[in-house]
């Protein structure tokens, strides 16, 4: 029997134990689970920062508050999570100027309104996230336990071998390591992506955080 055949990759998957292929399926399964929502949140969080940059420039440019209101208002395109969080703040504005209210109770109007849109918009951009941190941390030991279930397999039938030698022991020892190198396989990109992505959504929430404070500001000076 060829020794290199048996220690291939797929015939070790084929013949492991029961546990250990279901262990092998659950790691491959949450594995292209956390590649689909790798790349979906890369384009969601890519798509995010760059209408965050087209906003920001349409709203410095010394444009009409009105006007820009009323071009995110008709949707003439999708808005970007800053867009939304100005989109509420003016509305609000609008509405509670129109009742001539105190000028404390218009901003703080205005702040709440943006306050829970800047809230729904970073929910969303980390919506999913959690599911990365789980497959990162958890997936290395669910690899372990196939690991050790294989190893104590590949001992266990040794029991009925007259002299024991790594002929014997090499393929069961072997197809429990391939359990642990899938669970690493599933856990290395999870983590590196969930640390990428809670870095780059942490700049997007203090840019609208910066965005908020300042749209406040020219709200006030509107109302002197």
């Amino acid at each position: 029997m060829n020794v290199t055949e048996d220690l291939s990759i797929l015939s070790l998957i084929a013949n492991a134990s029961l546990l250990v292929k279901l262990v092998m399926a659950l790691l491959g399964t949450v594995s292209f689970m956390s590649w689909y929502w790798i790349f979906r949140k890369w384009f969601s969080i890519r798509d995010a920062q760059k209408k965050t940059d087209l906003f920001e420039r349409d709203f410095w440019s010394g444009g009409d508050l009105n006007a820009l209101y009323q071009s995110a208002a008709t949707g003439r395109h999708e808005a970007a999570g800053m867009e939304r969080i100005f989109e509420a703040g003016y509305r609000e504005f609008a509405k509670l100027r129109g009742k001539s209210l105190d000028h404390g109770a218009i901003i703080d109007g205005a702040k709440r309104a943006m306050r829970a849109t800047y809230q729904r918009e970073v929910d969303d951009l980390e919506a999913h996230l959690a599911f990365l941190a789980s497959v990162g941390s958890v997936s290395p030991y669910v690899g372990l336990l196939g690991t050790v279930w294989g190893i104590m397999n590949a001992f266990r039938g040794l029991s009925n071998v007259g002299s024991a030698t790594l002929a014997h022991v090499a393929p069961g020892i072997a197809e429990a390591l391939v359990a642990t190198a899938i669970g690493l396989f599933a856990a290395i990109p999870a983590v590196v992506a969930y640390n990428r992505f809670a870095h780059d959504i942490d700049r997007i929430a203090i840019r609208f955080e910066s965005f908020t404070e300042e749209f406040l500001n020219i709200l006030q000076r509107q109302l002197r």
